[in-house]
């Protein structure tokens, strides 16, 4: 399932909520796979904006384009992603933003 790498630990800040990721797959599928998050299902292709959240601490790489009505360049520097378009590459703490 997690390949030869050890998966990361994604922790959604004050809520309580941890859950395992493979480096290779997306933060929002492992959140779906191990029925854990803040959030619903939306489009899987970066559209929607429902899986919109601000990284806080750890290391990631954007895999697919974000839709740029909901990740601006800007936000993209301050953590601010879609977690159906980012893969981790360390441990991370991620707050969801509620306004989309």
């Amino acid at each position: 399932m997690f390949g030869s790498k050890k998966p990361v630990t994604i922790t959604v800040k004050d809520a309580d909520i941890s859950f395992p990721c493979g480096r290779n797959e997306d933060v929002f599928t492992a959140m779906i796979r191990n029925r854990k998050g803040p959030f619903t299902c939306g489009c899987y292709g970066g559209g929607c904006g429902i899986c919109r959240v601000q990284i806080i601490r750890g290391r990631w790489s954007a895999y697919k384009p974000m839709s740029a009505a909901y990740v601006t360049r800007a936000d993209m520097q301050k953590g601010v992603v879609l977690l159906c378009c980012v893969k981790p590459k360390s441990n991370l703490v991620i707050t969801p933003i509620l306004n989309v």
